[in-house]
């Protein structure tokens, strides 16, 4: 996971302020990877910070133009972010927990190349999500 510094802020154009300092700490360490702009408000609030919703919704949406992260709409309607990364994911959504796991697969890059190439296409980046039931005990028996 790329790791990003007071510097790298300041590159993006953002100036260094303590919200957005503390929102790119909590996305960097949480053990979660994935975060809407609810549980990260959520989080900093926990940790007794004061900060609004608005304001995380603004920073987290800084942060995406900047290219600090990314921001995934998966089928539920919910948007969550992750720190941008180095190597190319693609996910797996539980349809029941919403629980999400991240993986690569190069069998499945390689294809998409291949059908993108058969079709004169060029690919510029692509998103690849798998949706289903996760191997939770408790969600495989909510969902019977």
């Amino acid at each position: 996971m790329a790791s990003f510094t007071n510097q790298d802020l300041r590159k993006a154009g953002l100036k260094v302020t303590l919200p957005r300092i503390k929102i790119l700490e909590l996305l960097e360490n949480a053990e979660l990877h994935h975060m809407s702009a609810e549980e990260v408000y959520k989080a900093l609030i926990d940790q007794g910070e004061d900060v609004g919703l608005a304001t995380v919704y603004r920073v987290l949406t800084q942060f995406e133009q900047a290219g600090i992260v990314e921001r995934h709409n998966f089928e539920n309607n919910l948007s969550v972010f992750e720190i941008t990364q180095e190597e190319h994911h693609d996910h797996l959504v539980c349809d029941n927990c919403g629980k999400i796991i991240e993986f690569h697969n190069e069998a499945i890059e390689e294809e998409q190349l291949k059908v993108a190439e058969s079709h004169g296409f060029k690919l510029s980046g692509h998103s690849l999500v798998l949706y289903g039931i996760c191997d939770d005990q408790e969600c495989k028996d909510s969902v019977k």
